[in-house]
């Protein structure tokens, strides 16, 4: 037997798991700000639920982690947290008042490819709206994105685009909507691949050459170009979408915020579920290459599930935790922190010690003790290492003297202080 973690799965170091945490405390700061209110979803799922959205060739279904219960019921392991959240919305519709604004942050499973800030177990944190139509809620998701992303210190462009148009552009160049769901998996491909090779893909779903070159040729249009070329025609879906895309290109220049924005009319985002406007954001940097957020609207899905003549538009992001943790994690913006205040150095004298530290995290401290067989020498190497800033050598002197020596590891200041009033510290950390 080999003790080891399955591929796409990772242990956190403590330095680690302190990037990680500030991460989530920064995304429940901005959420909580927004007017987001947090909720929980179980992780196993019924299949069918998990599946429904899909045709049987997506890739999405290959990467679902199945199970089977004692009771022999067909399982899942939820791969995002916006179908258990649709659930949640249909389960619990009576006891909530909508429009409903919730965030998660939790485990999501995915049995895929693993690649620098794609794993197989990882955290996903979303925010989602249920009962808004329009777009000015879209715009205030762009405006937490952004704000978010700036607490993080990371520069980001956000991507995005219409499910509606894309939908239109492809019936009116196909005839039909045979294969839609492919052909727009392969259109959003657009800017990794050469024409050649989507071309290629694409006559595999029955799209001959010069529909291919066509339909490619339109998504390199600009909107203008777009509403030009379709004005006279009856087809909703483009109306539809070019009207809700100069909504958001409207309410993108009145928030001030075109510098972070791009139209990337290729873009399709993997879900099928998307029915509107959809988002994707990229670090500036590329210091990771694949997205590192994205959402968009989807007002069928909740709709569906509780078909009672009622609609339940819904709109949300996410934020990829591992992703953003990778970009950290190389920027070294984090690395230095520690979430301890205060390391006592214990010299025989650990019950002291304990006391001593009992009455630091009564002040509301962060406080450790060393009591460790090491000379007090090893002790302070130590506690440097791990980038604590401040501590206390506790020997017995110290304890009936009553005076202690708090010192700063970064810059050698050392503080006398008196046990019985520790309140002095406040001045100094």
């Amino acid at each position: 037997m080999k003790i080891m973690n399955v591929k796409g799965c990772f242990d956190y170091m403590p330095e680690d798991n302190n990037i990680r945490n500030y991460i989530v405390e920064t995304l429940k700061e901005v959420f909580e700000k927004y007017g987001y209110k947090s909720i929980e979803t179980p992780i196993i799922n019924y299949y069918d639920m998990l599946s429904d959205k899909y045709s049987e060739e997506n890739d999405l279904l290959k990467e679902i982690y199945k199970l089977t219960d004692q009771g022999e019921r067909n399982l899942g392991l939820r791969y995002d947290l916006t179908v258990p959240f649709a659930k949640f919305i249909a389960v619990n519709k009576n006891s909530l008042s909508l429009p409903f604004k919730r965030y998660e942050i939790a485990k999501v499973f995915r049995d895929g490819p693993v690649k620098k800030g794609r794993d197989r177990e990882f955290t996903q944190c979303d925010v989602d709206v249920v009962g808004i139509d329009g777009r000015i809620v879209e715009a205030e998701l762009l405006t937490l994105y952004i704000e978010a992303f700036e607490k993080l210190g990371i520069d980001i462009i956000i991507k995005y685009n219409n499910r509606k148009l894309m939908k239109g552009l492809i019936i009116d160049v196909v005839g039909n909507e045979k294969n839609l769901e492919e052909i727009t998996t392969i259109i959003d491909k657009l800017e990794k691949k050469t024409k050649e090779e989507l071309i290629e893909e694409l006559s595999n779903y029955e799209v001959t050459k010069k529909q291919s070159e066509k339909l490619l040729n339109l998504f390199n249009l600009s909107l203008e170009e777009l509403e030009k070329k379709y004005k006279d025609k009856k087809n909703n879906y483009i109306k539809e979408g070019l009207k809700e895309l100069k909504e958001i290109e409207f309410l993108i220049k009145k928030l001030k915020i075109e510098d972070k924005c791009k139209l990337t009319l290729s873009l399709a985002r993997g879900q099928n579920y998307y029915t509107g406007i959809v988002f994707e954001v990229y670090d500036k940097e590329k210091i990771v290459t694949s997205s590192i957020g994205g959402g968009g609207r989807y007002d069928n899905m909740i709709t569906n599930y509780i078909n009672d003549e009622n609609k339940y538009p819904a709109v949300g992001i996410s934020f990829g935790l591992s992703s953003i943790y990778e970009i950290l994690k190389e920027k070294e913006k984090l690395n230095s922190k520690s979430n301890i205040d205060i390391v006592i150095l214990s010299i025989d004298s650990d019950i002291e010690s304990l006391l001593l530290a009992t009455n630091l995290r009564k002040l509301n401290y962060r406080v450790d003790i060393d009591i460790s067989d090491r000379k007090l020498k090893k002790k302070i190497e130590k506690a440097d290492k791990e980038k604590i800033k401040y501590i206390i050598p506790l020997g017995q002197d110290e304890a009936k003297s009553k005076k202690i020596e708090l010192k700063n590891l970064e810059t050698k200041e050392i503080y006398e202080l008196n046990i019985n009033k520790l309140e002095e510290l406040k001045k100094i950390i």
